[in-house]
C-alpha cells in the first residue's frame, strides 16, 4: 500500500502521543487536527487496511474504526 501520503498529513506537526490519547477529550484534540487534513482519507484506509487497533487515524477513534470494519464486513456477506 502506497504511503507517500503521510509526510502530508497535518500530524506531522505533533507529537506521536498526540493522536495516541488515553481519554475522550484526547481523541477529540485528535479528531480536530485530523478534520481538514488533506490526506485524512488514506490514512483513515491505511488503518483499516492494516487492522491498526490503536490511535486516531484518519479522524477515526479505535472504536470508529472497529464499528466501520464491521460494516464492511456486513456488505461483503451481503454482496457474496
Amino acid at each position: 500500500m502506497d504511503t507517500n501520503w503521510m509526510v502530508e498529513g497535518k500530524c506531522r506537526d505533533f507529537p506521536p502521543e498526540t493522536f495516541f490519547p488515553s481519554d475522550g477529550v484526547g481523541v477529540e484534540v485528535a479528531r480536530k487536527i485530523c478534520a481538514d487534513c488533506t490526506v485524512k482519507s488514506p490514512c483513515l484506509e491505511y488503518a483499516l487496511v492494516n487492522r491498526i487497533e490503536h490511535g486516531v487515524w484518519g479522524g477515526a477513534s479505535e472504536r470508529e474504526r472497529r464499528r466501520i470494519a464491521r460494516q464492511r464486513r456486513g456488505l461483503h456477506r451481503i454482496g457474496a
